[in-house]
């Protein structure tokens, strides 16, 4: 694919310059206008490339969660449907704010895919609105009011705008952090706007966090060292020992009340 954009660009520049330098009855055509030309040409094939998977990804063990026009595979938490709030646009799962926060809105709330998982990479694009929250849950259980309460969180969040960014201890509810208990290091995701890269590894009980290309998080499940992590977090007097997650959970995205885009959401079972 990056091979034909190139040609196609390549195209289109000695094109223009061609108009530009060898005279004749035709109008010539700005460089700046060509460059603006090859720009629309890549964006217009990127766009097209979206919620797909390439040979060597099929070959890999990748596969698909959205398909960048259907909410196929995906419910409400605790629901049989896709709530009306999140809807699918523009090759995006997109989350309509209610402005209200965690409060959220009826029709809305968390929704998971409707598969468990134990072993593996998760990876996607996430894009948050100004001052925006959200999250992106893993090995959920579904017996709570809440997945928060049973499954670790991996922030989504405007740094700049939305106080959570300067609560907890030592940015561990910046994005990219374990929620409240690990601080994303280095610090690196994109301004508001953006698309921000994701993967969540999960292997026997390794966690490990990667934003943007590099590794922020890492932890182990179920050790002395989570045990007592967790107890000094938010987390303990919950309806269960929030520290004993699952071995095998659903994947979950957040509702927090803001406008949120998700896209490019693939797995990998290990």
């Amino acid at each position: 694919m990056k091979k034909r954009i190139f040609v196609l660009a390549l195209g289109i520049v000695t094109t223009s310059f061609m108009m530009s330098c060898g005279g004749g009855a035709k109008k010539e055509a700005p460089a700046a206008e060509a460059a603006e030309e090859v720009v629309e040409v890549a964006e217009a094939v990127q766009e097209a490339a979206l919620n797909t998977l390439t040979e060597a990804e099929k070959s890999d063990g990748w596969v698909l969660l959205f398909d960048g026009a259907t909410s196929e595979g995906w419910r409400g938490y605790k629901k049989d449907h896709f709530p009306s709030a999140w809807q699918v646009v523009d090759g995006t799962i997109y989350m309509i704010g209610s402005g209200r926060g965690e409060a959220g809105d009826k029709e809305g709330g968390d929704i998971i895919f409707d598969k468990k998982f134990q072993n593996f990479t998760l990876s996607l694009e996430w894009k948050i609105s100004e001052g925006g929250n959200s999250g992106i849950f893993y090995l959920g259980e579904e017996e709570l009011d809440f997945i928060w309460k049973t499954a670790p969180e991996m922030q989504v969040l405007d740094n700049e705008k939305h106080p959570d960014a300067k609560l907890g201890t030592d940015g561990n509810r910046q994005a990219g952090s374990l929620y409240d208990l690990i601080a994303a290091k280095p610090q690196n995701a994109k301004p508001v706007g953006e698309w921000n890269k994701i993967e969540i590894t999960v292997y026997k009980g390794t966690v490990i966090h990667t934003q943007n290309g590099v590794n922020v998080v890492e932890y182990h499940l179920w050790t002395p060292e989570w045990n007592e992590m967790v107890a000094g977090s938010k987390f303990p007097g919950l309806n269960k020992d929030w520290a004993d997650v699952a071995s095998k959970g659903y994947i979950g995205l957040q509702d927090h009340g803001d406008d949120v885009w998700f896209r490019n959401i693939k797995i990998k079972e290990l």
